[in-house]
């Protein structure tokens, strides 16, 4: 049983915003009234003191030269300056729990000594050349990553990206059926170039340029969705793609097991193996967008995908396969891969020695440290504390996900699931001031995305749900 929130709450001094007192209570009543907050848990660490640029004049910088589209979190932008572990550091050298892992990206932690030291030690002998060159990094990493896949998944293409991946895969899967129809879900996101952002079915996402050959299934969501958790009946959509918007062949499906932009959507029980049973009837493949949910994030397995007891054709794989390094990796078949043979297909930084050297440690790491494990035992843990938030509080609607992939959808009215966008702004900002970042997603952005390095410990899972708990209890 979880220990109860007061247990574990340790009174200390807090930001302004977090004291409430009234010059007409008595001292007593006062000392009742103070506001407590739960106690970052111990670290035997602490950053050198910080010279550089502050958050103002870098905030500055930004809006003079980097592009208008990137934008940023909190009113109040944090300024991160150094990472270990599970923590982050800001300008001032104050520490936060990172629960949002860069996006699902770093899944050994920050700076973890393998991983750099395995990218200092390759960047000094051959940072490099090209791939016409024989090199053993990228062979080794393929050949690791291979044995982490069904049998027959063993032909790597590095790239840079999971959008790069998702394009490779998509154009494969053209050419191996030689159709050109692929079918996606809907509230999907599989990148943000031509092909993928044809693939990606939210409007946010997409701008109003030629994006062909991609119809968009409904999306198997419990929470949301028209069938609830009946797979079996939403695949029945894709069936009737198949006879009313094809020629009755497709080249290929594309999906997350977990949708990650889309809020932490988990596919509804049944949904993969029928649908991947009615495509290989059309002739099509099937592609398992890795990118956030793969790598032991998921905690109960390796592969989103083998939740669902399905071995995809095409595997696309970024994210926490580089730990923040930039790398991405398409796995399929020695038959499927073939195909790229009739053309010449080149990737000039695909397969880079120190991003393959990078990869091979963070395997290894994920194994040595039994990251999959703690990421199953600790989220199991998370997703408990934050189902019992859910019992306490009408605004959370629902809490799903597996491993370290959670999500904790915000409404305001429970019945109607009418997000309660503005309220998980005020939410997030307020735990940032507890000393929590965590993401967002979701269409409607009321959906808070858990996806912390896989070396979180209960103790910062406790200081997460508690600061949650804290936040909500003051709306």
């Amino acid at each position: 049983m979880a220990v109860s929130l007061t247990t574990r709450l340790v009174r200390r001094r807090s930001p302004p915003l977090l004291w409430r007192r009234s010059f007409s209570m008595s001292a007593v009543d006062a000392e009742k009234e103070v506001v407590v907050v739960p106690e970052l848990p111990p670290f035997d660490y602490s950053p050198p003191p910080y010279a550089g640029p502050t958050a103002e004049e870098i905030l500055a910088k930004r809006r003079e030269y980097l592009s208008p589209s990137i934008l940023h979190s909190y009113k109040n932008p944090v300024n991160i300056v150094e990472g270990k572990k599970q923590y982050l550091f800001d300008e001032k050298g104050r520490r936060y729990v990172d629960a949002f892992g860069g996006i699902a990206t770093v899944c050994c932690g920050h700076c973890h000594h393998d991983v750099v030291e395995a990218i200092v030690n390759q960047t000094k002998k051959l940072q490099h050349s090209t791939v016409l060159y024989l090199n053993h990094a990228i062979t080794d990493f393929a050949q690791a990553l291979a044995s982490k896949l069904p049998s027959d998944l063993k032909v790597v293409f590095f790239t840079n990206s999971g959008t790069e991946a998702n394009e490779l895969a998509m154009l494969i899967a053209r050419l191996y059926t030689g159709c050109h129809d692929i079918i996606s879900l809907r509230n999907a996101y599989h990148g943000n170039a031509t092909g993928t952002m044809a693939a990606t079915a939210q409007s946010i996402w997409k701008f109003n340029v030629v994006q062909s050959g991609v119809h968009h299934a409904v999306n198997p969501d419990p929470y949301r969705g028209i069938f609830g958790s009946d797979g079996e009946k939403y695949a029945r959509d894709v069936q009737d793609i198949l006879n009313f918007g094809t020629s009755g062949n497709v080249a290929a499906f594309i999906s997350e097991a977990i949708q990650g932009v889309g809020g932490i959507i988990e596919l509804a029980p049944g949904y993969l193996p029928v649908v991947y049973n009615t495509i290989k009837k059309a002739g099509g493949l099937f592609i398992a967008d890795e990118v956030q949910a793969g790598f032991g994030r998921t905690g109960s397995h390796f592969w989103g995908f083998e939740a669902h007891n399905v071995v995809p054709d095409i595997v696309t794989i970024a994210k926490g396969i580089g730990n923040g390094i930039p790398l991405g990796a398409v796995v399929t078949t020695p038959e499927i891969a073939e195909v790229l043979t009739r053309r010449s297909y080149f990737n000039t930084f695909g397969g880079n020695p120190v991003c393959t050297a990078a990869g091979l440690a963070v395997l290894k790491v994920i194994e040595k440290e039994q990251l999959q494990q703690n990421a199953f035992v600790v989220g199991s843990h998370l997703k408990e504390r934050l189902t019992a938030l859910k019992d306490k509080y009408e605004l959370i609607g629902d809490v799903r996900g597996r491993g370290l992939m959670l999500g904790v959808e915000l409404v305001t009215d429970r019945e109607l699931k009418t997000p309660a966008k503005n309220e998980t702004l005020h939410v997030m900002d307020q735990m940032k001031e507890l000393g929590v970042l965590i993401g967002k997603g979701g269409y409607y952005g009321n959906v808070f995305r858990i996806t912390p390095p896989l070396c979180f410990t209960k103790e910062d899972a406790d200081f997460v749900a508690d600061a949650m708990d804290l936040t909500l209890s003051r709306m």
